[in-house]
């Protein structure tokens, strides 16, 4: 091998290696068997996007193992595998995990969830409400970490899909256990691992660009690069760039995501924060780990008259009869917003803004107005799941 290859933008990427050593698994989910209601256009789309970037650079087709679930709307114009849980499980168990090459590229993109234990689960696309198949991902990084995988020493998994907690999301029945085998731990295996979310948050999708946010990020930094590709690109030089795009959408206020990246090789093991260390110093960690229901109850609550009945019932009054008489109400403050909130986004999401307009009419104090609308729409893109990658 010869030294760090370096783009016209400077950036220093591993050393070249051969495409024939390069594997993939890249999954996009985008109709779930749930039905409408989890559909999510995006996923598809950007994995053909990193098929052809990887494709390009030379890697086989026998090696780039495509994994889709696309809705109607999109046909891709490559041959695909399908992307239920017996696929995907199959080809992690039994087949990627013997491949005899050097490099890994793990993409996957659709919903996903934190359960209880605090493993991030990816639902496949035979997912029902029901019965809520999926891949457990830190077992699948565990497998791939030890001997079970004797080859592909050097990975990059890339994660689009949200962190939201189990427990917000009102499931029925808790997830149940499903972790990959895995093999003793050995030392040899560099992995890095990059998650769109960071841990209780939406992973914004854009419905109309059909793409996922963090995903558009990515396959822009990894166009920028693709001289060097299929080599993996630094992580550390990456990460920095993908950290302040997404800082730049969070102060433009499409999403509240954080993007988290670990790094674990022989000499480290490392979780590099989402924002600098000073700006995470001065974050209201309060804010951080609130739900976005929580955030959005507390945000109409600072306003003095959403705690007076009569008040509260004159914004009701304000909305569409045609909502307000499919809401439950309570004598107690706190109650009876949370139960206004979640009733309008049952009926309409705009009934939520209907609801902002109504109480910024009678009282537009600056602070509470611009607490109450980051609130409103992190309480928005949470309630629809469907547009997120939740």
């Amino acid at each position: 091998m010869t030294g760090p290859a370096v783009t016209e933008q400077g950036s220093a990427v591993l050393p070249p290696i051969d495409p024939s050593r390069v594997y993939a698994l890249i999954v996009g989910i985008e109709a779930y068997d749930a039905g409408e209601d989890w559909s999510l256009p995006g996923p598809a789309r950007d994995a053909v996007a990193l098929h052809r970037m990887l494709r390009a650079a030379g890697v086989p087709d026998a090696q780039l193992r495509l994994h889709l679930a696309p809705l109607p709307s999109y046909v891709p114009e490559v041959p695909y595998a399908a992307a239920d849980q017996a696929t995907l499980r199959r080809v992690l168990v039994r087949e990627l995990s013997q491949a005899r090459g050097d490099v890994l590229w793990v993409w996957w993109g659709g919903h996903g969830v934190l359960d209880r234990s605090g493993r991030l689960r990816l639902f496949t696309a035979d997912a029902t409400t029901a019965d809520k198949l999926g891949i457990d991902l830190d077992s699948a990084l565990a497998r791939y970490a030890g001997d079970a995988v004797p080859a592909l020493t050097e990975q990059l998994w890339i994660v689009d899909a949200c962190e939201s907690f189990e427990e917000d999301l009102a499931f029925r029945e808790q997830l149940p256990p499903d972790a990959l085998p895995m093999g003793r731990r050995t030392a040899v295996h560099r992995q890095t691992l990059l998650r769109a979310a960071g841990r209780g948050r939406v992973a914004v999708n854009d419905p109309v660009r059909a793409t996922g946010l963090f995903s558009d990020i990515l396959l822009g930094l990894l166009a920028d690069r693709a001289p060097a590709l299929p080599a993996l690109p630094d992580p550390e030089e990456l990460f920095p760039a993908v950290r302040a795009r997404v800082a730049a959408l969070r102060e433009r206020g499409r999403t509240l995501q954080h993007p988290e990246i670990r790094l674990q090789s022989p000499e480290r093991t490392e979780i590099l924060p989402a924002v600098s260390r000073d700006a995470e110093a001065t974050e209201d960690t309060e804010e951080r780990s609130a739900s976005p229901l929580r955030r959005a109850v507390d945000a109409l609550l600072a306003y003095p008259l959403m705690n007076d009945p009569s008040e509260r019932q004159t914004v009701v009054g304000a909305l569409s009869p045609d909502v307000t008489g499919m809401l439950p109400r309570h004598s107690k403050a706190r109650t009876d917003v949370a139960g206004i909130l979640t009733g309008l986004v049952r009926y309409h999401v705009q009934a939520l803004w209907d609801l902002f307009d109504a109480v910024v009419a009678l009282d537009d104090h600056p602070d509470r107005k611009r607490e109450l609308a980051r609130a409103v729409r992190e309480f928005d893109t949470f309630s629809r799941r469907p547009r997120g990658r939740a």
